[in-house]
């Protein structure tokens, strides 16, 4: 399986060589041990969900009228699953220069599973995105929550770390563990996902879908991809971040 991209080119002469990097991994785990006859693992929300959105929000991209000032690039990875294989390859062998990404959104089963009340952008404590993502998630109608599980240490397992050990800043944007129905557990419905469907057959279309959450959802990921891409400045690490230390260009 190979990585697919697309690139929406920039309107700026200046910055239209820089891009804003939007990924979702396309590979699930095909075939394997059946559970209660079935032995298709189909992966509607990890990832074809998250593949879903990216491609929306290059469907706003392409039929606004402006086009933003960087170009953005639109990067289906493979063999997540593997161990971040292809956005792995992607970060040593770019299509375009390693420097001219300026920022890397990542979209990795966002789960839908009950009307939404809130989003969390997994590392935008580490640099200057912290700003454009909460006025997305605002502008959407989301509260932004922080890390709920610092502890896991999500930031780096998920396709945005190639791109963060490159010295790219970078965020893992996915919808929160709140419900905006007082009547539903947020929470308890993803774990019950976590522990019941998650990585088995039985994460396919017979999964519920909140579609007002994902239409929000799509329209943040949009407006943060844009104000990335319009910003004069690139973004930056923060000052004294261990991933800018390490990392950072």
């Amino acid at each position: 399986v190979s990585n697919v991209a697309a690139v929406l080119r920039g309107s700026d002469p200046e910055l239209q060589d820089e891009y804003v990097v939007y990924t979702a991994h396309l590979d699930h785990d095909g075939v394997g041990a059946p559970e209660d006859g079935d032995e298709i693992y189909n992966g509607a929300y990890d990832n074809a969900m998250g593949v879903s959105l990216m491609l929306e929000v290059a469907r706003l991209f392409a039929g606004a009228e402006e086009r933003p000032r960087r170009s953005i690039l639109f990067l289906a990875v493979a063999a997540e699953e593997k161990g971040l294989l292809g956005a792995e390859y992607f970060a040593h062998q770019p299509t375009v220069p390693i420097e001219s990404l300026v920022a890397n959104v990542n979209l990795d089963m966002p789960l839908f599973l009950y009307p939404l009340a809130d989003v969390t952008a997994f590392g935008e404590e580490h640099s200057s995105l912290a700003g454009p993502v909460a006025r997305a998630a605002t502008a959407a109608g989301f509260q932004l929550t922080p890390d709920p599980m610092p502890e896991e240490v999500i930031f780096i397992r998920s396709d945005q770390y190639p791109f963060v050990q490159q010295g790219i800043p970078a965020l893992f944007f996915v919808p929160g563990m709140q419900s905006s129905d007082p009547n539903v557990d947020g929470e308890a419905v993803l774990m019950d996902f976590l522990t019941q469907h998650y990585h088995t057959p039985s994460d396919d279309l017979s999964r519920p879908v909140d579609w007002d959450s994902a239409e929000r959802f799509a329209l943040a990921n949009h407006r943060l991809g844009l104000e990335i891409a319009n910003q004069t400045e690139r973004p930056s690490w923060n000052e004294g971040d261990f991933f800018g230390e390490k990392f950072g260009r």
